[in-house]
């Protein structure tokens, strides 16, 4: 299989704080891994630094076989990413926004890609209204519309369910899954929603105090700590911490 993402050594420090400390990790082309970890694990330290929006303090990162610290905008077509905690512009509409994102990625036929998106993430009620007249959950569709509008081989997603009903969430999930098998795509996402990784996920890899504590399919660490769900290792993985 095609290693598309690679860290080596992997460090930010702030100041004092070793947010990241020496992560090595490979993500495989056409996998969904989740990322997992509690308050200040280092998961959304991670995650900027593979978007290129933190400069590690050390280590490496290679993407799509490039240097991806040193050249990050030879890729940054081929990727994207959501997040409920990154606001998109406010007083534009969906559309719009959708417009704005699609030609920032070089999107060719925007019109017909905006048409695709919305019928996919059932926007079609509220197209034409301006973001801050959204409610949480319906801006979270919006915010994972704007993630595949490029159809990005990439995906990177922080709490992508966040603010979603139930039923919401299920189709959600199924629309991921979906586009990871028909586009080959690779999708990195943190959650704190155990059921979910365990129903959407090939692999989860557990971070502690910035370290890599923990990897393997959801299976497989519900086998090796003898638990029932994945929250439960979750839970006694983060609290040995407490116990060093």
């Amino acid at each position: 299989m095609t290693v598309v993402l690679r860290t080596q050594d992997l460090t930010k420090r702030f100041a004092s704080i070793l947010a990241v400390d020496g992560l090595s990790m490979h993500l495989q082309e056409g996998s969904i891994t989740a990322l997992l970890g509690g308050n200040g694990a280092g998961k959304t330290t991670t995650l900027s630094m593979l978007l290129g929006l933190l400069k590690p303090t050390s280590g490496k990162i290679e993407l799509f076989g490039h240097d991806f610290i040193a050249n990050r905008f030879s890729v940054l077509s081929r990727m994207n990413f959501s997040s409920p905690y990154v606001d998109l512009p406010q007083r534009l509409t969906v559309r719009e926004n959708l417009s704005v994102y699609a030609r920032l990625y070089g999107v060719r036929n925007v019109s017909a890609r905006i048409t695709e998106v919305v019928n996919e993430f059932r926007l079609e009620s509220f197209v034409d209204r301006r973001l801050r007249k959204l409610s949480s959950g319906q801006k979270t569709r919006v915010s994972l519309a704007k993630a595949m509008i490029n159809r990005p081989e990439f995906l990177l997603l922080d709490e992508p369910t966040a603010s979603l009903d139930p039923d919401t969430t299920s189709w959600i999930r199924e629309l991921l899954d979906s586009y990871r098998r028909e586009s080959g795509a690779t999708i990195l996402f943190a959650s704190h929603d155990m059921r979910e990784v365990e129903l959407l996920c090939d692999e989860a890899i557990l971070l502690r105090q910035g370290k890599l504590v923990e990897r393997g399919t959801p299976q497989s660490l519900l086998d090796k700590y003898d638990h029932k769900t994945l929250e439960e290792v979750f839970l006694q993985v983060s609290r040995s911490e407490e116990a060093e």
